[in-house]
Order: structure tokens, then C-alpha cells, then sequence
């Protein structure tokens, strides 16, 4: 009798833990909606929603990069945060015309969108978030192709939501640490504009091979490559220490820009 009572005990026992035990993860979609009632109410008020692209980098990088790039970063934001989570990326955004066919839609692989429907999908993803709960609204943008459709979607929330006390942040700081900081410390170590590149160069390679290499052909960085393979820059000199450079600088200043919109004041 006392063996089936300690063995109930320890089934409940059990059984109480599993309910309780909650993923230790920071992105949303791994969570279930009980789980991330219970974040917000525990003050995870903050949701980050990176947005990445679809497009052609280059015979090198695979067309995945910025969705690839922008989930790790934010994920390494959020847990820097500590109040933060993650939505799931947004991988279909403006890269041109359809037809005839201009910008990064001349490559086979890329996938467009225009602005206003691009931005009424930020618009829609702010808006539901806000509904169940999370007072601020990150947008990070790993692609420099709609930062401005950030800020305007932001702007025109902002507006609207004013009384409210929830605000949507297009941290433009991302986006600059990616790029001009990011340059600027390539240069201190001796690359040239040329070589460091705006597109598919060595910045953009060095930051994929230290955030996800898998995406990136090392084979192939040898290979003469130029603007007629989607190419501005010069990759061969890329390595993923590099790379990590480039990576603590966008996690380090858009954890001091979010902290700063987010202090209360």
C-alpha cells in the first residue's frame, strides 16, 4: 500500500513539473500561447521582430543571409535585454520590380514585395503584438532596401498609439552598426572601401561566416567576382573572425539604443 502511494506521489510529482517547465527560449514561436501569457505578465514586454530578405548575394552567400543573420542577432539582443523575445522573421520584403524586373529581381531566388504591402505587414505584426500585451515593438531590418518604410510604419503607429504607452522602435542603430561601424573597424585593420564592399563584399561575407558559415561557398571565395554576379566588394579575404567583429558591435549598440528609447524617464 505504502509502494502505491509513493508511486502516485511521484507520478504528481512529475506531472507537476512537466506542466511548470517552461522552454528556456527567447523566440515566440517556440513558445505556447499559455507560456507566452504567462512571459508578458512576468514582464517580458518587449518584442522584437527582425526582418530579413530574400534576395540574390552574390554566387558566394546563399539567398537566405539576412533572414539567417537577423535571427541569430536579435535572439543575442534579446537575451542581452533580459526582458525581451523574438517573432519569428519576416522574410519577404521590396527588392524591386517584378516587370521588368530591376534591383536584386534580376537574380533568380530573389522574392519582392511592394512598399505599401510591405509596410502594412509591419503595420498588422505591431498591432497584434500590442493587442496581446507587449508594450514596445522592435524592428530590426538587417537590409538597408526599407529602413525608411520602417520609420515611416513606426511613425504613423507612434502617432496613433500616443496615449498609450506602447511604442513600436525602428532602431536605426542596427543597421548603421552592420554597416558604418562595421566599416570603420575593417578599415582600422587595413581593408579598403573596395574590398570591404556594400553589398556581398567582404563585410557581408565576414558577418555570415561568423553568424551562420553554412550559407556561405568558402570554396568559392577565391573567384574573381564583380557587379555582373551581384557582387560590390571583394570577398576573398572574409573569415568569420572578422565577422565577429562585426557581430558585437550590432548586438552591443542596439542593446545601448534599445535600453535608452526603453528607459523610463
Amino acid at each position: 500500500m505504502f509502494a502505491k502511494l509513493l508511486l502516485a506521489l511521484l507520478l504528481a510529482l512529475c506531472g507537476s513539473a512537466a506542466v511548470a517547465a517552461v522552454p528556456q527560449t527567447v523566440f515566440l514561436e517556440e513558445l505556447t500561447w499559455t507560456e507566452l501569457r504567462e512571459a508578458i505578465q512576468a514582464g517580458k514586454t518587449t518584442i522584437i521582430v527582425p526582418i530579413g530578405g530574400t534576395e540574390q548575394s552574390g554566387p558566394i552567400i546563399a539567398l537566405g543571409k539576412h533572414n539567417a543573420r537577423v535571427k541569430v542577432l536579435a535572439a543575442r539582443i534579446a537575451l542581452a535585454l533580459g526582458n525581451a523575445l523574438v517573432a519569428p522573421v519576416m522574410a519577404y520584403v521590396p527588392e524591386g520590380n517584378v516587370s521588368p524586373p530591376t534591383e536584386h529581381m534580376r537574380f533568380p531566388g530573389t522574392i519582392t514585395m511592394p512598399p505599401a504591402t510591405f509596410e502594412q505587414v509591419v503595420e498588422y505584426a505591431a498591432r497584434s503584438f500590442r493587442a496581446h500585451g507587449f508594450t514596445y515593438v522592435v524592428l530590426l531590418g538587417d537590409h538597408g532596401g526599407y529602413q525608411k518604410s520602417l520609420l515611416a510604419t513606426a511613425e504613423r503607429l507612434n502617432k496613433q498609439w500616443a496615449s498609450t504607452g506602447a511604442r513600436v522602435l525602428p532602431v536605426p542603430e542596427y543597421y548603421r552598426a552592420a554597416t558604418d561601424d562595421f566599416e570603420r573597424i575593417l578599415k582600422q585593420r587595413g581593408f579598403s572601401a573596395a574590398e570591404i564592399g556594400v553589398h556581398a563584399g567582404l563585410a557581408d561575407t565576414a558577418l555570415t561566416l561568423a553568424i551562420e558559415p553554412r550559407l556561405v561557398r568558402s570554396d568559392l571565395l577565391g573567384q574573381r567576382v564583380g557587379p555582373a554576379d551581384g557582387v560590390q566588394g571583394d570577398p576573398h579575404r572574409a573569415n568569420a573572425e572578422l565577422g565577429q567583429a562585426g557581430v558585437d558591435a550590432i548586438v552591443t549598440r542596439t542593446v545601448e539604443a534599445i535600453r535608452k528609447a526603453t528607459a523610463h524617464k
